[in-house]
């Protein structure tokens, strides 16, 4: 799987809020999940769909699996699309719930028209044209910080996917009575039986659960994200006080220092520290220091080998 184009962004409300935003999506914010429990999820109202992030194992998907004929149909009823791109994952799962909201929820015309290109292509070739899409990559990577040290190729070394850092996105979503995990690295979407949009917070739960008790070890490194309607929309049509208003207001504002933060890398501000650091060092203490230096990185390639 390929990752060239592609940076890896934060699982965040803030990230993931602004992101579709830029990509021309309004009404929708994005939401941290505290509980799983089906009266926590129950706030989040109305509940357009759940994004899941855990810790990739190869060994989970490398177990095959029997799909329904429910199942395999399903790509050609609403978007599921196959996961080609290693860092898109996070967009990837953000678009399994855009692109199968209600027909009378906006999305915005970059993704109104990708979802129609790709409305009778096969789950393969719609990663594929996701990969592709530059107005998408571009969006997604102004939320990852750069790394002016990155070679830019793609050779770098494969990471060992059941012990390293590696982590997977999916959506959770209702869809046409019916309650669906589409995850880009399976085959198909999966069924999990009736489900309709007032059902959705205890239907989902009940997955959720399940899926981490399952978690070998019982293994805690997941997170979960709602989707739903904008709080500050919500808030107005209800009444809502001056007060919570304000709360949402200061909260839009940290988003976006956070996400400027996010796309600095600092190395001037680096450079600049170390050199009125070394500037105002004698002869002897230059040398002590950069011995100092050495030896310290001495120890650390020694603890890699």
């Amino acid at each position: 799987m390929s990752s060239i184009g592609w940076n890896t962004i934060e699982s965040d409300c803030g990230v993931f809020t602004t992101l579709v935003e830029e990509l021309g999506v309004s009404g929708i914010e994005f939401f941290d999940v505290l509980s799983i429990d089906p009266d926590s999820l129950a706030q989040f109202n109305p509940l357009y769909g759940i994004i899941f992030l855990y810790k990739y194992r190869k060994s989970e998907y490398a177990v095959s699996r029997e799909y329904s004929e429910t199942e395999k149909n399903a790509s050609g009823q609403f978007f599921f699309a196959h996961q080609k791109i290693q860092n898109a994952c996070a967009t990837q799962a953000i678009l399994s719930v855009l692109c199968n909201l209600p027909e009378d929820i906006e999305i915005g015309p970059i993704l109104s028209n990708f979802k129609e290109f790709s409305r009778d292509i096969d789950p393969e070739t719609r990663g594929e044209i996701l990969g592709m899409s530059d107005e998408i990559r571009q969006a997604h990577n102004s939320f990852s910080r750069p790394n002016p040290f990155e070679s830019g190729d793609d050779d770098r070394e494969t990471p060992d996917e059941e012990n390293d850092g590696l982590y997977h996105f999916v959506a959770y979503v209702p869809i046409n009575g019916q309650l669906w995990e589409l995850d880009g690295l399976k085959q198909y979407p999966v069924n999990y039986g009736g489900c309709t949009n007032e059902e959705f917070p205890e239907k989902v739960s009940s997955v959720l659960m399940e899926r981490v008790q399952k978690a070998p070890g019982g293994d805690l490194r997941f997170s979960v994200l709602a989707v739903s309607r904008d709080r500050r929309e919500v808030l107005k049509e209800n009444g809502g006080s001056t007060t919570e208003l304000v709360v949402e207001d200061l909260k839009r504002k940290e988003w976006t220092r956070d996400n400027a933060l996010r796309r600095e890398t600092f190395v001037g501000l680096i450079n600049e520290l170390v050199k009125g650091v070394v500037g105002g060092m004698g002869d002897e203490q230059y040398k002590k220091a950069l011995e100092q230096g050495r030896e310290k990185t001495k120890e650390m390639y020694a603890k890699r080998a």
